[in-house]
């Protein structure tokens, strides 16, 4: 019987796998081949996003000025996504749970070299992370990939073995979901300011500035900021519970 569910499964899955990869193949058949775009609207952008937003990255122009409201619904989609994680994650543990300032002490220690290397790593990590958040909208980078590498300062911590640093963050989880929650209605508030500012949700209503500036582009750095922030925060919540089951196995 309980072959005949598995095979069941199995050709199920293989079913399904096959009408996706059929789909995918049958999409992209129609694209228009790579350098031949001709539709009006990306003629459009690629020429007048630098000009008239007076900054360097068109990408970061369209991503979170024409096209804001997409850039919108990803952010959510990933604040929701963590939430789902977290709340999975945290019913495995249990809600309550004792003896953990301990725990940490019984973790076996890196060695010497990989710890001082990931301290070390961490600042210089994190001041990249920043620069690519705030100069999204004049270099390559923004918000997503900044946030990115600001949690990558965390993780280069936990790779070498300082565990109690992470349990201390992990003690203010409330804060890391204020900050995540702040990220990710920021950018839902630039909406609404360009709503309230202009009559238009998603319009860019600050002052352009001057191209190069580090606050040229309107409000593409407060934007870049508020994703970087939620980025970060979302990552760091999924790295803090993971930390959990890695310490209660450990315990268990």
């Amino acid at each position: 019987m309980r072959s005949g569910h598995s095979r069941g499964r199995l050709l199920t899955a293989a079913v399904g796998l096959v009408l996706l990869v059929g789909g995918f193949a049958w999409a992209v058949t129609d694209l228009p081949g790579f350098g031949h775009y001709h539709h009006r609207y990306g003629a459009y952008l690629a020429q007048h996003s630098v000009p008239q937003r007076a900054a360097t990255n068109s990408v970061n122009v369209i991503t979170f000025d024409y096209r804001g409201f997409d850039t919108l619904g990803e952010e959510f989609i990933l604040f929701v996504a963590v939430v789902g994680v977290v709340v999975l994650l945290r019913r495995i543990r249990g809600e309550e749970e004792e003896g953990d300032e301990g725990a940490g002490e019984e973790q076996p220690r890196a060695s010497e070299s990989l710890r001082w290397l990931g301290v070390a790593s961490a600042a210089p990590i994190a001041v990249i992370g920043g620069y690519v958040v705030t100069h999204g909208q004049l270099t390559p980078g923004g918000g997503f990939q900044g946030g990115v590498i600001l949690m990558a300062a965390i993780t280069v911590v936990f790779v070498a073995g300082e565990f109690m640093l992470l349990l201390r963050l992990r003690a203010r989880a409330q804060l890391l979901e204020m900050g995540e929650a702040v990220g990710a209605a920021g950018l839902g508030v630039l909406g609404f300011a360009g709503l309230i500012a202009t009559g238009i949700f998603f319009k860019n209503f600050l002052p352009h500035g001057s191209r190069g500036e580090l606050f040229s582009g309107g409000f593409l750095f407060i934007a870049n900021l508020a994703v970087g922030i939620e980025v970060a925060g979302a990552i760091l919540m999924v790295l803090s519970e993971l930390l959990d089951q890695r310490l209660l196995r450990r315990r268990s």
